[in-house]
């Protein structure tokens, strides 16, 4: 591993429990993600604070199109503090305030 390789990501984590993949990502982001810059971010990569707020952004969106009202009611969105380990401010043992909604939405 390089020092820029800091192993799967809590994001990686998110994105199976929400059921999503690569492709719903650039699929879905209105600021054309590719899919080299979503495998970079779920495999440890470090990206720019700019990349991380644009995956975060993308991830949030995706995950908004699959609710239903009453469950866009209960969704917190979430920071890149939350899908990347060496984002600013990253709590390692914080709990997803979202894993009953995303296991709603796998069924």
């Amino acid at each position: 591993m390089g020092e820029r390789d800091l192993g799967t990501q809590p994001f990686d984590l998110l994105m199976e429990a929400w059921g999503l993949s690569n492709t719903d990502l650039v699929n879905t982001s209105p600021e054309q993600l590719t899919h080299k810059q979503v495998r970079r971010a779920r495999s440890g990569r470090q990206l720019t604070l700019k990349m991380m707020m644009k995956i975060n952004r993308t991830f949030n969106v995706a995950i908004w199109f699959r609710l239903n009202d009453d469950q866009k009611e209960r969704f917190v969105e979430y920071g890149h503090r939350d899908l990347f380990s060496y984002a600013k401010g990253h709590d390692p043992g914080s709990e997803d305030p979202n894993a009953g909604l995303a296991a709603e939405i796998r069924g």
